[in-house]
């Protein structure tokens, strides 16, 4: 892992194992996540790939039976420590799902600031500028703006209730971005939106996305971790490097199998 020796961490997963019950679902993940970069997290279906990445907020336990044991570091603090209060934490390390989830009944506008009412202590007025800062930085207030406080945030296209989503997250200021397939479930056009989107964003946010599709992989990301679920299904790190060296002269053969699709 020398290629991010010298780069800030956001996230740091030590000796990660995590179990469904007791099946072990991923066993012995140690990877960085640096800050202000993009960090995809590729391998084939059943490899781990979207219980590595719920871990990093604490989403995983809240499946029953589900737990997690290792190290994952937030600015210098255990993320599993006792102490840490995991709905705290899911605001500093903040998640969008493979299916755009807005909460139907919700306009568009209550849907991004939904976390913020949580929190309390906000005024209209606020309320009214992080909405619009988020949907900006979104790419979507221009266009909504005419119907945010009308229309239900179910009623945008899938592309719109992605970007929808990612404004929400974005509300309450995280430190870090988890994306578990974002564009799996959208058309082209609305995919090219969000690629477009998590380039814009790194300049201020910490990401890590999930995804099937090694193109998306090769061309958001600086880096890169693949994951191998192999006879006994537990997922495993095979190999984390920058991405294009990865994808170009990959150091491990199982990974140069799966990036030129002879396997996944």
């Amino acid at each position: 892992m020398n290629e991010s020796a010298d780069e800030p961490l956001a996230l740091s997963v030590e000796h990660l194992s995590a179990w469904y019950g007791t099946r072990k679902a991923i066993e012995n993940i140690t990877v960085p996540v640096l800050e202000r970069h993009i960090t995809a997290i590729i391998g084939p279906s059943g490899c781990g790939k979207s219980t590595l990445i719920r871990c990093l907020n604490r989403m995983h336990e809240v499946v029953r039976g589900a737990r997690a044991q290792g190290v994952v570091t937030l600015a210098g603090r255990n993320i599993y420590a006792a102490d840490v209060d995991p709905v705290d934490l899911r605001r500093q390390i903040g998640m969008v799902f493979q299916k755009p989830n807005p909460f139907p009944t919700m306009t568009i506008y209550d849907n991004v600031v939904a976390g913020l009412r949580l929190q309390g202590g906000w005024n209209t007025r606020e309320l009214d500028e992080v909405a619009e800062r988020s949907l900006r930085q979104a790419a979507l207030f221009d266009e909504v703006k005419d119907i945010w406080k009308k229309a239900a945030g179910s009623s945008l296209s899938g592309g719109q209730q992605q970007r929808l989503c990612i404004a929400r997250t974005l509300a309450v200021e995280p430190r870090v971005i988890l994306m578990d397939e974002p564009c799996s479930a959208l058309d082209p056009i609305a995919t090219y939106r969000i690629e477009e989107l998590m380039s814009e964003l790194k300049a201020q946010y910490t990401i890590a996305i999930v995804t099937h599709n090694m193109q998306q992989a090769s061309r958001v990301s600086e880096f890169t971790a693949f994951m191998l679920a192999e006879d006994d299904r537990i997922g495993r790190l095979v190999e984390y490097g920058e991405t294009a060296s990865m994808f170009t002269n990959p150091r491990d053969r199982r990974t140069e199998d799966y990036i030129t699709g002879r396997f996944g």
